[in-house]
């Protein structure tokens, strides 16, 4: 019983790493080599761009789950004597979430609408490198909590 104790122990404090990391490699996956495949193959520039978008809908939705259940398996453990250093992570955790809910939902409809296209495209592509960052910062210190923890 305690060896089923202590696996099960075990993948609490690794899955924070694990679904960061799949937070921060669906982004890198779909904005950095999905979506600039779409302009390369298809045949034109708005088919690949309308294609682009409802990816671009789908990750939002990835990074607030990802992002949603991160932030249900770092909150601190009330039983838990020592400091929860996954909780370094939150702050990318939320701002990763905001950064998400503000391309899809202020940046994404201006962008569709075709309104002042160059400047809310070089927004959009900056908010998913910020959002991508900060799932990379997210991973590095959830991973580094888990090295720890396996100590």
């Amino acid at each position: 019983m305690t060896t089923l104790h202590s696996r099960l122990r075990l993948l609490r404090e690794l899955a924070p790493a694990w679904l960061a990391a799949l937070w921060w490699g669906s982004l890198s996956t779909v904005g950095f080599l999905v979506v600039p495949m779409l302009f390369v193959y298809l045949p034109t520039p708005a088919t690949a761009g309308s294609m682009a978008a409802k990816l671009f809908t789908a990750q939002t939705w990835v990074s607030l789950n990802c992002g949603l259940l991160l932030l249900l398996l770092t909150r601190p453990n009330q039983a838990e004597g020592h400091a929860n250093h996954a909780r370094g992570a939150i702050v990318f955790i939320v701002a990763g979430m905001l950064m998400a809910l503000l391309s899809e939902f202020a940046v994404a409809p201006r962008i569709v609408a075709r309104e002042n296209l160059a400047l809310w495209h070089r927004v959009g592509s900056g908010l998913y490198l910020l959002q991508w960052l900060c799932a990379g910062a997210a991973f590095w210190r959830l991973a580094a909590s888990s090295r720890r923890a396996q100590v």
